[in-house]
């Protein structure tokens, strides 16, 4: 059996505790699938949608009581890791219950390292929180000193840098644990950033991608697989065009060359084709995954889903 660690989608999680509640019971079937028929799963996740609502909900506390301190993003990446694992564990527990499998589910509040000097400090590009008015932006870039940019026509939002994850400060004792047979949860939304200044780790306001630091935990855990999960089954060329073309096999050469020509946005699959590509290179016979969650399972049998691979 393969030892595999799974990215969830933000499709697997929902935007707000009653979806993700429900979305996480269906998630669990899945996961449990796997770990069923003898695999070693470790299972990381996104948290965009989560750690907007908690940044959101800080900034309309402040209005009405200005004595409330602001939260930090880093505080709120690490709020956000323990609420969704605190859904994962007792959705896969009571799945793996269901099912008369003795496993424990345990999540890990992981912080992972950055580079201060990492250029994305200086180019904030992460898009988080909620969607204001320009004249709303003005002002929270004034007052707060907030770096602003307007998405998609939904809207103005927040930017925060996301810089390339170094290191995983917990990694021992992940290892520890996923050797142990537990099923771990870890470096959800990418992970706490930190900053070594001389002993001391220091969060900073960034956030980092989440498959990325998925990639980096998979080749410490030297797994077989890295599965990143998200709401298409298969990665496509001109997606969603009259001329779509799904790939169901990938050399790692023919990914960096269809990502060159632009066929990935860097907002959304782009990312998960650079980890994908990362991982396969890491080691030979390691493999990577893209696919949606209800085709997981039928993705590591050569079924189902995008196969990347060096």
């Amino acid at each position: 059996m393969s030892r595999l660690l799974i990215a969830l989608g933000g499709n697997a999680l929902g935007d707000n505790p009653k979806e993700q509640i429900q979305a996480v019971k269906r998630t669990a079937i899945s996961i449990v699938k796997f770990i069923r028929e003898g695999h070693e799963v470790i299972i990381t996740h996104g948290n965009g949608p989560q750690v907007g609502m908690i940044q959101l909900a800080m900034e309309s506390a402040i209005k009405y009581e200005s004595k409330i301190p602001e939260i930090p993003l880093a505080e709120s990446v690490a709020m956000s890791q323990g609420y969704i694992g605190y859904h994962l564990q007792n959705g896969i527990g009571e799945e793996l219950n269901r099912q008369g499998i003795i496993k424990p589910v345990v999540t890990v509040i992981t912080q992972v390292i950055v580079d201060p000097e990492d250029p994305a400090f200086k180019n904030p590009t992460k898009p988080i929180g909620n969607f204001y008015t320009e004249e709303e932006a003005k002002v929270l870039a004034e007052s707060r000193g907030y770096i602003m940019k307007e998405d998609s026509g939904r809207g103005w939002r927040k930017l925060v840098p996301s810089p390339k994850p170094i290191d995983i400060v917990e990694k021992d004792a992940i290892i520890s644990m996923v050797n142990s047979g537990n099923v771990v949860i870890a470096v959800g939304g990418g992970g706490i950033p930190v900053v070594r200044e001389g002993s001391r780790l220091v969060g900073v306001p960034a956030v980092i991608d989440k498959d990325l630091a998925s990639e980096k935990l998979a080749e410490i855990l030297d797994c077989d697989y890295l599965l990143i999960l998200t709401a298409v089954d298969r990665v496509s060329l001109n997606f969603r065009k009259d001329n779509e073309r799904k790939l169901m096999k990938l050399r790692v050469e023919e990914a960096a060359k269809y990502a060159e020509e632009g066929h990935f946005p860097p907002g959304s699959m782009l990312p998960k084709i650079q980890a994908a590509m990362d991982f396969a290179n890491s080691k030979p016979g390691r493999k990577s995954i893209i696919t949606s969650l209800e085709k997981a399972y039928e993705s590591l049998l050569g079924r189902e889903g995008t196969l990347i691979y060096s």
